[in-house]
């Protein structure tokens, strides 16, 4: 029978874990065992978080910016001297801003390649050596639909995400036979305050109501739904587990049926 706590004592680290997918998965590794490290640009969300969670996940708050490498660097040293190494990333932190292509400034287009495509270079780097050391790690990228299919409006979004995808297939062969697994997930449309923005958007744009605009959304999904940040953080906490040792490189889709590898 599998282990009910199949993280057990493992350091997971969660990159923008103060809401949304990122709280969701902290709460899920924290019921599967793991002790955690959140980490998030807003200390206060942060702590928040820290003081919902079981006392066996001896949650610890960093507040940090996964675009600046040398912060990145600290924040895991720091990490380290609490729980030990890294043994599982999840690279959650991410932004997404919407533009036509003409009006996609060289500002925008650096902000999301830094937030969603660097800031998981940088940790993965830093998770990296002690998960070498350990002959045992999984990292877990957090990608987008927009990373496989791409979506009009967003090419600065979704030439990111297609990075990340491409940044996991290429270190998950790079890893494969030193006992670390390397996997995107990717969420279609969540119920996330991302979610609650771009619906803000198309009412702003369009005229059309909060309900009207909202079924566009959830039109995307062949189920007709939204996902809901739990269903993410299932996968991740799967990709997580010893269970998940033969799954590698992949980029596994949330979105009820969007997309089909």
């Amino acid at each position: 029978m599998p282990s009910p706590v199949p993280l057990a004592g493992r350091h997971a680290l969660v990159t923008g874990a103060g809401r949304g997918i990122g709280a969701a998965i902290a709460r899920r590794l924290a019921a599967d065992g793991a002790v955690l490290t959140l980490l998030g640009r807003g200390a206060e969300a942060l702590q928040t978080l820290a003081a919902e969670l079981p006392a066996s996940a001896r949650p610890h708050a960093i507040a940090c910016d996964v675009g600046d490498a040398q912060a990145i660097a600290r924040a895991f040293h720091e990490a380290a001297e609490v729980h030990g190494g890294v043994q599982v990333l999840v690279n959650n932190a991410g932004q997404a801003e919407a533009a036509p292509f003409g009006r996609t400034s060289d500002e925008l287009w650096q902000r999301m390649l830094t937030v969603n495509l660097s800031g998981s270079f940088y940790c993965a780097r830093a998770a990296l050596p002690a998960m070498q050391r350990a002959g045992w790690g999984r990292i877990v990228n957090i990608a987008s639909t927009a990373g496989q299919r791409g979506y009009a409006y967003v090419a600065a979004y979704a030439a990111a995400k297609h990075g990340v995808i491409g940044l996991t297939r290429s270190l998950a062969l790079e890893v494969a036979a030193q006992g670390i697994t390397v996997n995107a997930v990717c969420p279609g449309y969540t119920e996330t305050a991302l979610l609650q923005a771009s619906v803000d958007q198309v009412m702003h744009k369009t005229g059309r109501s909060a309900e009207d605009a909202r079924a566009a959304f959830e039109r995307s999904n062949p189920q007709g739904r939204i996902v809901q940040p739990d269903e993410v953080a299932d996968a991740v906490a799967w990709l997580a587990t010893p269970a998940a040792a033969s799954i590698n490189g992949q980029s596994i889709s949330v979105s009820g049926g969007e997309v089909m590898n």
